[in-house]
């Protein structure tokens, strides 16, 4: 391997919106995710809607009136 072209590899810690942290290695510092393992539907088994800037709300306001026009 040639010396002095790798990024400097550390250990960092990676901070989730519900809490959690991890201590991981990264070339990146302090990381921050919004959802991950302790938090995520697949892996709590609760169904939680994750919406990301109104995505489903508008999805919903958009699809409405296909919805009234089936009943």
């Amino acid at each position: 391997m040639k010396s002095g072209i790798h990024p400097d590899y550390k250990e960092t810690v990676i901070r989730c919106a519900c809490g959690n942290e991890m201590t991981v290695g990264s070339t990146k510092s302090d990381i921050s995710v919004e959802i991950c393992s302790q938090c995520h539907p697949f892996f709590t088994g609760k169904q939680k809607l994750v919406d990301t800037a109104g995505r489903i709300e508008r999805f919903r306001r958009k699809y409405a009136k296909f919805q009234q026009n089936d009943k």
